[in-house]
């Protein structure tokens, strides 16, 4: 693959109190014609996360439409699961519904934070919260956090690829957490079977963080971007024949930092889609979405043909 970047396209710049600052975590949905919703996590001076979103037309995204003056979701209560954050991960239409995940903040105390996967469902007005609690949270199979997911509804299975922490260690006298990418599936969307099955690992000693997958069925091929860190994010890719058993590719990605500007120092969080023959990737750049949020349009690829994954 190769990704030719067509620039920065929004950056918050302390807009309103509850987005001072961020556009993390970038998800496009098509509205009519070239026109795409594309939500966001902004944070405000407290460091905590709420849900925005701008309008663009795709063929002209540097001109922006419109911008959202007030959150999707509001945070939770006092205790509750997400009291410190609320962070878009994906959104499903179905039926005449549109199901919205998100993750939760809590902050710890011997650890900084744990997260948790909720849900908001839109049935012709706002998205209203499905519960006061996660649908997907820690447990027997996840001991200590699930956050940032993709899913897809495929012959009436719901399938959920997210990201699962298997733990915490001190390095350089602060703590910092090991998470991968798992599996899990559900009837309706809201009751999820998560039997511990792992679909990307750690490459190497060195890699502690992958997140934010974005899976692509491409003909007969399930195809998945995500965040790998090291020392700092860069975008991986991985294939598959069945959604489970996935190849590392990170090597054909086709798109990594710029030599300066907004994405020169890490890029993450890929969220991928096709418009009109052309596919599309939203990322984000320096500081974990801080510096906004880009665009980059693939201009080389051999798509849907699944061979490394065949012979691996």
């Amino acid at each position: 693959m190769k990704w030719e970047k067509k620039g920065l396209i929004f950056c918050p710049e302390d807009r309103y109190d509850w987005m001072r600052t961020h556009a993390a975590v970038p998800f496009a949905e098509k509205k009519e014609g070239d026109i795409f919703r594309i939500y966001f996590s902004s944070r405000d001076h407290k460091n905590r996360s709420r849900i925005g979103s701008i309008d663009v037309d795709i063929a002209n995204p540097h001109d922006i439409i419109h911008i959202s003056d007030s959150p999707l979701l509001s945070l939770g209560p006092l205790g509750a699961f997400d009291e410190s954050g609320v962070m878009l991960s994906w959104v499903v239409c179905y039926r005449q519904s549109r199901y919205l995940y998100y993750v939760g903040w809590n902050l710890g105390a011997t650890v900084p934070f744990r997260n948790s996967i909720g849900l908001a469902i839109c049935e012709g007005g706002g998205f209203k919260k499905y519960a006061a609690g996660p649908i997907l949270d820690r447990g027997v199979n996840e001991p200590y956090f699930v956050a940032s997911c993709c899913v897809l509804v495929e012959d009436g299975l719901w399938r959920m690829w997210y990201l699962s922490c298997i733990g915490w260690k001190i390095v350089n006298d602060r703590p910092r957490h090991w998470y991968h990418i798992k599996y899990a599936e559900s009837s309706d969307g809201i009751h999820w079977k998560n039997d511990g099955v792992v679909c990307i690992d750690f490459k190497n000693e060195q890699e502690y963080a992958i997140s934010r997958p974005c899976v692509l069925k491409d003909g007969e091929c399930y195809k998945m971007w995500y965040s790998c860190r090291g020392t700092s994010y860069r975008i991986g890719y991985a294939e598959s024949f069945d959604g489970i058993r996935w190849t590392r590719m990170d090597e054909r990605v086709g798109i990594d930092v710029s030599e300066s500007g907004w994405d020169s120092e890490m890029i993450e969080y890929p969220f991928v889609f096709d418009h009109g023959g052309q596919r599309y990737m939203l990322y984000n750049g320096n500081g974990y979405g801080k510096s906004g949020i880009g665009l980059a349009v693939l201009v080389e690829d051999n798509r849907g043909d699944c061979r490394s994954a065949r012979h691996s």
